[in-house]
């Protein structure tokens, strides 16, 4: 443990829930959303002086992401993501005080049991933790009055090499957050997903908001140059879809940059074999070809790690992303020929932070590739920007500023306007995101006494959440 860490106690930790509009349908891998759910974690905590603070944390409750089984409804997958978060509640209000990276690895393990014991997956395992260390981290950091980057490099959370993570053994954790260069602003990487338009004559019901729908006005839109483009496995439709979408891209030019996200749409790997084989064939897609900064996750987690990858896409990095449920999957991924590894923090950002450091490690540096759950303007946004800035990745995908609404009517907007002016604008009859020339200005949510956010969520529109109803009858 740092010798800076702050010992601290969590003594109540509650959680809310209120709906999302999207403003327009984004399909990824099996599932089309049209709305949906956020859950908002409120924690508060004690320090050993007496003092007291209160920590908020806020993520999608995504369906079909996290668990993608055909057979559970959306409302299942709910629940799930609930059963997780108080698995971890009723652990951490258990654990005597200790510093905020010990809550994190004195439950671990019994968290992955427990979760595994009630039939969910190592991702949704993740996801109760990953909430409740980002409320904690938030509340420590308004505590002491100093900011994410801040807390991090003096390391006052106490990340330590654990047993959990047995080949950073000897690692100077506490130095290699020291020297984090955060980044004061970032690329965004805008996401193209399947069932999106490429341009006007794609459109069947047209929202007419003024703001972008097609690609090709996303590309006028924002100027930016990095995206991140879906694909589905079917490899004559991903083909025809990238050589259109290659076409909208052309006036980015020699800047542009493109990740592709397999969304695990891939059987094994001969199916991707195929797939990567029938992609260099084709001269319209060298562009692209040239453009590609990674493959992520394209073989089903249930067998990505069942053989080796390497050499299947040439140069071009593999990742995991849907496999990074458990803190052994980067080691294991690393084996099999994997490059890297996504970070989000609905995954958990401690975990972010040590794939970081292990992958600083790797004979030839590892991937780490700033990915996007939904992150929703205002605390879930920025504590994921917080956490990608301060490891200078560079840019990052988001999707919330396109495919939802906005802040919608949550009666916070206006509050984090004033909070963050460098990060949103008021466009049309909403607060949006603030993007120019295809970059984001974290400069606010790096600097702000918190987990990112100046400004904390606001009551109004936020109901309990209810009890999970899992495991199932």
């Amino acid at each position: 443990m740092s010798a800076a860490a702050a010992h601290l106690k969590v003594v109540e930790i509650r959680a809310f829930e209120r709906p999302y509009r999207m403003r327009m349908p984004f399909r990824f891998g099996v599932t089309t959303t049209t709305g949906g759910l956020q859950l908002v974690v409120q924690v508060r905590i004690e320090l050993s002086d007496g003092r007291a603070a209160t920590g908020w944390s806020a993520e999608a409750l995504s369906a079909k992401w996290f668990d993608k089984n055909p057979a559970l409804t959306d409302a299942q997958n709910h629940h799930q993501l609930r059963r997780s978060v108080e698995l971890a509640a009723e652990a951490y209000l258990a654990l005597p005080a200790g510093s905020a990276f010990s809550f994190f690895t004195r439950s671990y393990r019994d968290q992955m049991s427990a979760a595994e014991a009630e039939g969910l997956n190592p991702l949704i395992a993740s996801f109760g933790p990953a909430m409740l260390d980002r409320a904690v981290l938030d509340a420590l950091c308004r505590a002491l009055g100093v900011s994410f980057p801040a807390a991090m490099k003096a390391n006052l959370a106490g990340m330590a090499v654990t047993e959990l993570t047995p080949e950073l053994a000897g690692f100077d954790l506490s130095g290699f957050l020291a020297a984090q260069v955060p980044q004061q602003s970032l690329a965004l990487r805008h996401t193209v997903g399947l069932a999106d338009p490429l341009t006007a004559a794609d459109q069947h019901s047209p929202i007419g908001d003024g703001l972008p729908e097609t690609l090709q006005e996303v590309v006028r839109h924002y100027r930016g140059s990095h995206y991140k483009l879906k694909i589905s496995g079917d490899i004559p439709a991903d083909l025809a879809r990238l050589r259109a979408i290659t076409a909208v891209l052309a006036p980015v030019g020699t800047g542009l940059r493109v990740t592709l996200d397999g969304n695990e749409q891939f059987r094994d790997a001969a199916a991707l074999t195929e797939f990567w084989t029938a992609f260099e064939r084709e001269s319209a897609l060298a562009p692209l070809r040239q453009a590609l900064i990674c493959l992520e996750q394209p073989i089903h987690r249930d067998r990505a790690f069942e053989v080796p990858v390497s050499g299947i896409t040439g140069d071009l990095p593999v990742i995991i992303d849907e496999s990074d449920g458990s803190l052994e999957a980067t080691p294991r991924a690393r084996a099999l020929g994997y490059r890297g590894v996504s970070t989000k923090v609905c995954k958990g950002f401690y975990k972010s932070i040590l794939n970081a450091a292990r992958l600083s490690l790797w004979e030839k540096p590892g991937l780490l590739s700033a990915e996007d759950l939904t992150c929703e303007p205002g605390t879930a946004l920025q504590q994921d920007l917080a956490l990608v800035g301060f490891l200078g990745l560079g840019h990052v995908e988001k999707n919330a500023h396109h495919f939802i609404d906005g802040f919608g009517p949550r009666a916070e907007d206006a509050a984090f306007l004033a909070a963050h002016p460098e990060l949103y604008h008021r466009e049309g009859e909403r607060v949006r995101l603030r993007v120019t020339a295809g970059q984001l200005d974290t400069s606010g949510v790096l600097a702000a006494h918190g987990f990112g956010a100046a400004q904390a969520p606001r009551a109004e529109g936020l109901s309990p959440a209810p009890r999970a109803l899992w495991p199932q009858a």
